[in-house]
């Protein structure tokens, strides 16, 4: 049997009560939403249909627009008063036996009269309404599955909306570490790239490195590096490093000693 009961009277937003159904059975699924003109097989007697369904749904959405308490019945007055009337029975049987009603003010209807109620309904004039709006029709109606889904576990258990929504975000945490790791061998790879680039331009112009025990040697036509590096007249002058101690080679003295005493 169907958990939400959609109540509504013809003659008075008929077509919000459709729209409310149409969007609660793609959520919930069509077996959990009574909506009469959908849920009454061809040939049933609709009378025990509604009274069956009144009494075992979990909630009942009295769709109210602002001509329900106006529209009036083949007697020319107001079918609200008619003891018979099947919107009146349907809300009256639901608050009879202790079911949730949800009264959902339509456009620009207001918190319901109890003046204009009859004595067996006055109880729906104290319950917490909502409101619809056609104009807002997409959030409003978002709003009300999602305190429909929160009421009623039964519901929550089968929400589409909600289901849909806990599988993005399953997707996007799986997505994620793969565009981390994405991006980890992405920078790896262009520092792998600048480092063979800047020895391929070191190797070229400043010449050989070779690590020896004693420190790094220059076999190349460029400066010494780590080693101390001196410039001047003497360009060209070959040196190395001995024992990393800061010792230069004698070559260096006599080469030195040779230029001054040519001045």
């Amino acid at each position: 049997m169907p958990d939400i009961f959609v109540n509504y009277r013809t003659g008075d937003e008929e077509s919000a009560a459709a729209m409310i159904a149409r969007e609660l059975t793609r959520r919930f699924g069509g077996e959990r939403i009574f909506f009469a003109s959908n849920s009454i097989e061809l040939g049933h007697r609709y009378p025990v249909e509604l009274v069956r369904a009144v009494e075992e749904c979990e909630a009942l959405l009295a769709v109210i627009g602002p001509r329900w308490a106006e529209v009036r019945g083949a007697d020319g007055r107001p079918a609200l008063e008619a003891e018979q009337d099947w919107t009146r029975r349907e809300i009256q049987t639901a608050l009879d036996r202790g079911i949730l009603v949800i009264p959902v003010l339509v456009g620009k209807a207001t918190r319901i009269d109890r003046a204009v109620l009859p004595d067996d309904l006055w109880e729906l004039a104290d319950c917490q309404y909502r409101r619809f709006d056609h104009r807002n029709a997409e959030s409003d109606l978002t709003a009300l599955g999602d305190a429909l889904a929160r009421l009623l576990p039964e519901l929550g258990a089968v929400d589409r909306d909600a289901r849909a929504a806990r599988e993005r975000t399953e997707t996007k945490s799986r997505r994620k570490p793969a565009q981390d790791a994405g991006h980890t061998r992405m920078r790896t790879r262009d520092v792998e790239q600048r480092v063979r680039g800047g020895i391929g331009n070191l190797n070229g112009e400043l010449g050989t490195f070779v690590n020896e025990p004693q420190g790094p040697v220059n076999t190349g036509r460029g400066p010494q590096y780590n080693a101390p590096h001196f410039q001047g007249d003497n360009t060209g002058v070959q040196f190395t490093a001995g024992d990393n101690s800061g010792t230069i080679h004698q070559r260096f003295e006599r080469e030195r000693r040779r230029s001054d005493d040519e001045r």
